[in-house]
């Protein structure tokens, strides 16, 4: 990657794209190619994985396919300063594989307790009525960061790995201005 320049590296993240390591070679490429590539998670297990993307197609239709695992799995994996995860715009302490694994945990603990599976193995309907109890903060006996702080964040992700690409800004509507670039913006 420091090779490819601070133009390139602008451009690749204007269009999703971020480094993924495949065979042992970075390659740059949206979060969704590298689910659909199966490319191994860095810090993440399968687990993990499963359930950041199970969380993520309830809070945000699509995250799943977009690849919210992978993005999460691959921005905890740069410096802390460097991320863009949504821990890190609330203030959360690095490492922020912490928070998410923490928030993984709870989840999956609440779900068991409650509904008698993890959350990955809950119906759509169960998955949807959880998510809205966490979000308000009613589940007896969370542990960790508040439900409705995990709601937040992990929701925030869920919005930016669906729609923070140029795929995402044409279905909501907004027009791509290739001749204003990201330093004419500001």
């Amino acid at each position: 990657m420091t090779n490819m320049g601070r133009r390139g590296f602008v451009k690749g993240a204007t269009l999703g794209a971020l480094a993924f390591t495949v065979g042992g070679v970075e390659a740059i490429m949206a979060p969704g190619e590298a689910r659909a590539r199966n490319v191994p998670f860095r810090l993440l297990d399968a687990h993990q994985g499963e359930t950041l993307e199970a969380l993520g197609e309830t809070l945000v239709p699509q995250a799943r396919e977009a690849g919210i695992a992978h993005y999460i799995d691959q921005q905890l994996s740069v410096p802390p300063h460097e991320a863009l995860l949504q821990a890190r715009i609330f203030n959360v302490r690095p490492p922020f594989a912490d928070f998410y694994r923490t928030a993984i945990v709870s989840i999956d603990e609440s779900s068991r307790r409650i509904l008698g599976r993890d959350f990955a193995q809950l119906s759509a309907a169960d998955q949807r009525e959880f998510v809205g109890r966490m979000r308000q903060n009613k589940i007896e006996g969370w542990t960790g960061r508040p439900g409705a702080a995990v709601y937040a964040v992990l929701r925030a992700d869920a919005v930016d790995v669906v729609y923070g690409t140029m795929e995402g800004y044409e279905a909501l509507g907004i027009p791509y201005m290739p001749h204003i670039t990201p330093e004419k913006r500001w």
